[in-house]
């Protein structure tokens, strides 16, 4: 499972960071940065309640961050 972040500008200036292939994974901050580590925080937290709830997992999940 390759997951990835996309994020954009709101008009009144924060910023939206979400992961299309978890629905709901979205996340805002003042900054981009701040909104991609949010939203990094999400996914990693959506994926480990499916795995601690013996939910479907599609694949193996392998995780890099950039820095």
């Amino acid at each position: 499972m390759q997951l990835s972040i996309e994020s954009e500008r709101e008009a009144d200036g924060r910023w939206l960071a979400e992961v299309p292939q978890l629905p709901g994974v979205l996340a805002y901050g003042a900054d981009r940065m701040e909104a991609l580590a949010k939203a990094q925080v999400l996914a990693l937290r959506v994926l480990a309640e499916h795995i601690e709830h013996s939910e479907r997992v599609p694949e193996p999940i392998s995780i890099s961050i950039a820095a």
